[in-house]
């Protein structure tokens, strides 16, 4: 492969990478830490869940797509990307929660002050929430992407069999890690959980964010193959050498 630049690559990439996908990604990602904040309520006192998940199985099923047809490098940039948009908005979120004023949803009688400054602290977040679901995010992401190319690699068909095996995998393996990650750098030390509730936690989102997974898939391995068919990415995948000039672009 030849040598390039990793910038000139990033902005080939996203050129060739439908804008609609990464706006989506990066929406996924700034939603998904904003909802991990609040905790759902469930009937037994060792198992813990946030509204995270709500988000996060889009965040990894565009992860899949982007490396099925791009590569888990290619994935990896799209992560750092979004890491990068999600930590600028978390300064505008702080930013704006610092502003003097009052939130509309305040105006209750006697409970004034009291909803204001917990809607300032939602939105302006905490250093460590901030730190441990970026550091979880990024390693999740790592793991996601290069284990689903993997299992790619060993795959003798290029099925919607081989596109569901290395998604649902590297999916739950990579969201395990994710919610394992952020529960004992934050939720441990912060939040009081135990050891056995963010084990739990990080089972319990693994299995509903796969269920998501499993459940949209298909839609995921129809829009591949109608990238392939179109030649979405052929400048990105030419200029990475895994395709020669004037051939059309395979999958990855």
């Amino acid at each position: 492969m030849k040598k390039h630049s990793l910038f000139r690559e990033f902005l080939i990439l996203q050129r060739s990478i439908p804008g609609i996908v990464t706006a989506l990604f990066v929406v996924a990602i700034i939603s998904m830490n904003l909802l991990a904040n609040k905790s759902i309520s469930l009937p037994v006192s060792w198992l813990a869940l946030d509204c995270g998940f709500i988000f996060s199985w889009l965040v990894f099923l565009l992860m899949d797509i982007v490396t099925k047809r791009f590569g888990p490098k290619a994935a990896t940039l799209l992560s750092v990307l979004a890491l990068i948009a999600n930590l600028f908005v978390a300064l505008m979120l702080f930013i704006g929660a610092k502003i003097p004023g009052v939130w509309g949803e305040s105006f209750v009688e006697g409970s004034e002050l009291v909803i204001n400054t917990a809607l300032n602290n939602t939105f302006a977040g905490t250093w460590y929430v901030l730190m441990g679901s970026s550091v979880a995010f990024i390693v999740s992401a790592l793991v996601n992407n290069y284990l689903n190319a993997a299992i790619g690699r060993k795959a003798k068909k290029d099925s919607f069999g081989t596109f569901a095996l290395r998604s649902y995998v590297s999916t739950f393996i990579g969201q395990f890690t994710d919610n394992l990650l952020f529960a004992l750098i934050v939720s441990l030390h912060f939040f009081g959980w135990s050891l056995l509730q963010c084990f739990t936690c990080a089972v319990t989102g693994a299995i509903a964010e796969l269920f998501c997974e499993v459940l949209f898939s298909p839609l995921g391995y129809r829009i591949v193959r109608r990238w392939e068919k179109e030649g979405i990415g052929e400048e990105y995948l030419r200029y990475r050498g895994e395709i020669p000039d004037g051939s059309a672009a395979g999958s990855i």
